[in-house]
Formats: C-alpha cells, sequence, structure tokens
C-alpha cells in the first residue's frame, strides 16, 4: 500500500531492523499476535514511513544505516509524533537506557531479548494510545472478548479468522460510526494489501454468514460498514 495514511486508533506496527531476517522474524511474531506490522531496514526508510503513517508502535533499533535510531527519535518528537517508541540495542548499560529514553522512546529491550516479552511490551504501548474499550464488546447476543479473542452469539461460540475478528472489533469499537473500507484495511492489514482488491468485501461476507440472522453488520451507502442501528 503506497502513499501516506491517516492516522487511526489501530494496532499497525512499525519495525525497524537493519537485520533483514530478523525484521522479518519479529514482524511475523507481532502478525500472530494479531498486529498490523510494516518493517524498514534503515533510518531514512523508517523516517519517512513514520512521519507519513500513523503507527502506534515503533519497534526501533538504535544502530541503523542511513539515519542513526537516535536520529529517527529526536526527529519524530520534534515533529510531535504519537507513535510509541520501544528502542532495540545491542548495548545494555544504565547509561543506553536512560539515554534511549532521554530522547523520547517509551521503553527499551536489550539483544537479546525474550520474544514474549517483546509481543507485551508492544501490546502495552500500542494501547496507550488507543481509547480505553470494555473487555468485552456486546450486541444484543453477540458478546466479543477482545482479550481472549473469542466470539460468541447466543451463548454459541463462532470461531473466526483473524481478519474477520479484527474487522468485528473495529465496528463493534466504532459505536455505531460507519467505518470506511479503506480504514479497515489500513487498520486490520498493511502496507502489503492492495488497496483494490476486494479484501475487506470477501472478509465481510464471510463475516456476515458466520454471524447468522438476524443481520448485525449493515452497510452505509458511500460511507462503509457498522453495527447494525436499532
Amino acid at each position: 500500500m503506497s502513499g501516506c495514511l491517516e492516522e487511526d486508533d489501530g494496532m499497525r506496527i512499525l519495525v525497524v531492523e537493519d537485520d533483514e531476517e530478523m525484521a522479518q522474524t519479529v514482524a511475523a511474531g507481532l502478525r500472530q499476535a494479531h498486529m498490523a506490522v510494516d518493517v524498514a531496514f534503515d533510518g531514512v526508510t523508517a523516517l519517512e514511513r513514520a512521519t507519513c503513517n500513523g503507527y502506534d508502535v515503533i519497534v526501533l533499533d538504535r544502530d541503523l544505516p542511513g539515519m542513526h535510531g537516535d536520529e529517527v527519535c529526536s526527529e519524530l518528537m520534534a515533529a510531535g509524533s504519537r507513535s510509541r517508541i520501544l528502542m532495540l540495542t545491542a548495548a545494555a548499560t544504565t547509561e543506553d537506557l536512560v539515554e534511549g529514553l532521554n530522547m523520547g522512546a517509551d521503553d527499551y529491550l536489550p539483544k537479546p531479548f525474550d520474544f514474549p516479552a517483546l509481543v507485551a511490551r508492544v501490546g502495552a504501548l500500542a494501547r496507550r494510545v488507543q481509547p480505553a474499550v470494555p473487555p468485552v464488546l456486546h450486541y444484543g447476543d453477540l458478546a466479543v472478548d477482545t482479550a481472549r479473542r473469542i466470539c460468541t452469539r447466543g451463548g454459541r461460540r463462532i470461531d473466526l479468522r483473524p481478519k474477520e475478528f479484527g474487522v468485528l472489533e473495529i465496528l463493534m469499537g466504532a459505536e455505531g460510526r460507519a467505518v470506511s473500507a479503506e480504514e479497515l484495511l489500513e487498520r486490520v492489514w498493511d502496507e502489503a494489501a492492495d488497496p483494490f482488491t476486494n479484501a475487506v468485501k470477501i472478509v465481510m461476507s464471510r463475516l456476515r454468514a458466520k454471524l447468522g440472522d438476524p443481520p448485525i453488520i449493515e452497510t452505509v451507502p458511500r460511507r462503509g460498514y457498522r453495527i447494525h442501528q436499532a
């Protein structure tokens, strides 16, 4: 997906790491945790993407080619970026920690790191910039447990794929506001998604079929989709 994206309250992550294998491994793990993830391999590209796109969290390696991670962090802070920054570094001294936090980083993780800890920290940082939502969202007999990622209707569990759950969670959290297909694509998918595909329509069709009758999701002409208004 090219071009700048409007900032939104979805969980979208930028991983910045010059070791391409590590970057892709981290990105794959975060995607398994139901996050939309983009990747950059140098500081210049990272700054361009972070300035342009509304990322919730930037996992930022300090030792980057093109532009040092410290400079990327400083530039983002000077520009008033809302993105939370988790710095990664091979150095693990107290001085490095203090220096990174003083530059505007929100958290600091030395390499090598425990991957579950990385996922937990990224999730915690992302929640800081998202509006608070109840852990379980309700609409009629539909219940969506956002923490355990469980969906039930009338007490019956509905098995949803990650994209289907992500779309439903956003619609439920919107509290009746119409959510455009573009916004869903940006928040549930990542920059690898083609904005001209029918991905949202396909997922929406499957989701509606699984949720059953009476219909819960309605189409709002020229505006997108929303939870049915009584």
